[in-house]
């Protein structure tokens, strides 16, 4: 096992190190600079036509409502990684990681933005009547050179099957060892997340918004209460726990208490891929959700994934700035880096914190699991059929038990290679069609029938 790690490892290390740095990055603010920086200059706008409009029903074609193609979309961004993939991340690679986390999220919402944009653009109706799109969709009818499109799309399926398998676990590992903190037997905690999803995830795609819709604000809600008040016990050590995480951004971590240490190349690797693991920026898992959305326009679809990468940043940061300011990032084993929010909150809140951060984890992970699931049933509708895919839900679901028996390092190592080989050619693809991305977004922004509407009401 410690040699499958340490190949894993050094291959992701390259990928993470030095490839994805000019990819996800580079190609981030390639996309910011082609759109002249949108997501800053629109921002009001932007809060205005989703935050604003969540009980919007939406206008144009589809089969579910904006917000509900985006509480779909948000219930696997704002998952389990939010609350224990930051300490993760700064378990491993020091306080610095979450500055580059941070590089994620400012240029994030060009790239998901633009991923959302060509989901909606070419997606097309099911065997079942429903609207779907994503990935395989744009690069197999989009790309420039069609045979080396349909090439990186079957690829790419291929390696998405496979990777929703850590994914899926990744998520129910976060739970079953907060749930043991509180006594609760991880094969217990397994089990009863798998009934629970699969309650959900088998009535399709209509129940499946239904409740994401449901979830997603009370758990914010829930967690977000709590953590703000965990920041403001601690409001004294904010400024120089922010101050830590520049200077070890570019200078690495010495060792402190239980932490043993970390130079700039693991911040910067666990930092860019915890971010886009939580954000999903650049990993094409998005527009699967709103290729469905009702939408007069592509642009206006996607809004909604900017507004999920700033939603998703700002939790990420308190629960960063949570586990620095508290310093337990110093005091927990970093081997079970996902306990440090709950005892982050059973400083400040006692017992009943640890509730807290138990019950969110429990949420997240739940609301995560079930669109995650979703996502792999419309991977696998894409590379074989409908009918198999139905049959996937309930593989995959199953697959909720390995959060049970494997460890955290073996499921990370697994998830970030197969992250790599998924968010290269969505990437690529991304990039390639930039030029349509930027038609459809001069398009919008100067009809009357869109923005200019929208902003005379």
């Amino acid at each position: 096992m410690e040699s499958f790690l340490g190949v894993v490892g050094a291959i992701s290390g390259f990928f993470w190190n030095y490839l994805f740095l000019a990819v996800l990055v580079g190609g981030g603010i390639f996309l910011t600079i082609r759109l002249k920086v949108f997501q800053v200059r629109h921002l009001p706008y932007i809060i205005k036509q989703t935050f604003g409009k969540i009980l919007d029903r939406g206008r144009g074609e589809g089969t579910v409502s904006p917000f509900q193609a985006t509480a779909t979309a948000l219930a696997s961004t704002i998952g389990a990684s939010n609350i224990i993939g930051v300490p993760v991340a700064i378990a491993w690679g020091g306080p610095g990681a979450l500055f580059w986390m941070w590089v994620i999220f400012l240029v994030g919402g060009a790239t998901k933005f633009s991923e959302v944009v060509l989901g909606v653009y070419y997606r097309e109706k099911n065997a079942d009547g429903h609207y779907v799109g994503g990935p395989g969709y744009y690069m197999s009818k989009g790309f420039p050179i069609k045979s080396v499109g349909r090439v990186m799309a079957k690829v790419g399926v291929f390696v998405a099957m496979v990777y929703y398998f850590p994914s899926i676990a990744m998520q129910s590992v976060s739970l079953v060892q907060n749930a043991e903190a509180l006594g609760v037997n991880k094969y217990v905690g397994g089990i009863i997340l798998m009934v629970l999803v699969g309650a959900v995830v088998l009535g399709g795609l209509i129940r499946v918004v239904k409740v994401a819709d449901k979830m997603v604000p009370v758990m914010c809600v829930l967690y977000m209460g709590g953590a703000l008040i965990v920041l403001f016990a601690n409001i004294t050590n904010v400024l120089p726990s922010l101050a830590l995480v520049f200077q070890s951004a570019f200078t690495g971590t010495a060792a402190a208490g239980g932490f043993i240490g970390a130079g700039v190349s693991m911040a910067i690797r666990m930092g860019m891929a915890r971010a886009t693991y939580s954000c999903e920026a650049g990993m094409g898992s998005a527009p699967i959700a709103h290729a469905a959305a009702i939408t007069d326009h592509p642009v206006r679809q996607g809004l909604w994934g900017v507004f999920e990468v700033l939603l998703d940043g700002t939790v990420c940061t308190i629960s960063g700035i949570i586990v620095l300011a508290s310093g337990v990032w110093k005091e927990v084993d970093p081997t079970v880096a996902t306990t440090m929010p709950a005892a982050a909150f059973q400083k400040i809140l006692g017992p009943a914190g640890g509730y807290i951060v138990t019950i969110s984890i429990f949420l997240f992970a739940l609301s995560s699991i079930i669109a995650v699931i979703w996502y792999a049933e419309k991977v696998v509708e894409f590379g074989l059929n409908t009918q198999v895919s139905k049959v996937a839900r309930v593989v995959y679901t199953l697959s909720i038990m390995l959060g049970a028996v494997s460890g955290l390092e073996v499921i990370y190592a697994v998830l970030d290679l197969a992250n790599a080989f998924i968010i290269l050619p969505n990437m690529v693809t991304v990039l390639v069609l930039s030029p349509l991305v930027v038609k459809l977004s001069r398009e919008y922004f100067s009809d009357d029938r869109y923005y200019l509407k929208d902003i005379k009401k």
